[in-house]
């Protein structure tokens, strides 16, 4: 982890300009192209959910953008950022939150996400997730294909952590596509790391064998 120098970082008046915003999340929705990742999960017969979990923050470590947080007067940077995603309890319609770090590639971690959540039966476990900031806040809402999305929050300015959702993949001109949205600190990602960040996701999808 790196203290940022805002006396010398570029980026230095734009975090200012935003972070004295009540709300300076904002959120970004786009179709994703899975046509071809959803057919060699489903070859290899792996989980759609881990693997697109695993992907999306594969991609999202991949722009620096979107590591950066606030604590209290200071910005730090993250080497590494980790998913803490839902999944349903099983035997209810109720989720829990399970937290797992990218240790491992892509087809270990799916194995580990799943041996996590079936381990776990509390729904929030607190003692993983208190005083980290090195998270994505990760969701699925697979009965929906949604066209926008809105997250529950609460109004903390330190709060800098992503937050990333997709929902029901749908066929269209021969694709599957995949709704997917992505919400952001304004003082740290703008639209063109948003931009970034979906070609690099897309990228990854498309080459993952």
């Amino acid at each position: 982890m790196q203290v940022i120098d805002l006396d010398t970082w570029p980026r230095a008046i734009h975090y200012h300009f935003f972070k004295r915003m009540d709300y300076a999340h904002y959120l970004i929705c786009s179709n994703v192209d899975v046509t071809s990742f959803l057919t060699k999960c489903q070859e290899k017969k792996i989980s759609f959910y881990y693997a697109m979990i695993y992907a999306a923050t594969f991609a999202l470590n991949e722009v620096e953008a979107f590591k950066y947080r606030i604590r209290q007067e200071e910005v730090v940077l993250h080497e590494t950022i980790n998913p803490s995603f839902t999944a349903m309890q099983k035997g209810t319609d109720l989720f829990k939150m399970v937290t797992v770090d990218m240790t491992s590639g892509l087809e270990e971690f799916v194995e580990m996400a799943k041996q996590k959540t079936d381990e776990q039966q509390e729904y929030f476990v607190k003692k993983e997730v208190e005083g980290r900031d090195d998270l994505i806040y990760i969701t699925c809402v697979p009965w929906v294909s949604f066209t926008n999305l809105s997250h529950t929050i609460s109004f903390n300015k330190e709060d800098a952590v992503p937050r990333l959702a997709w929902g029901k993949y749908f066929q269209e001109n021969g694709k599957t596509l995949l709704p997917f949205s992505v919400e952001a600190h304004h003082s740290f990602v703008d639209g063109i790391h948003m931009g970034q960040y979906f070609t690099c996701l897309q990228e990854y999808l498309d080459a993952y064998k």
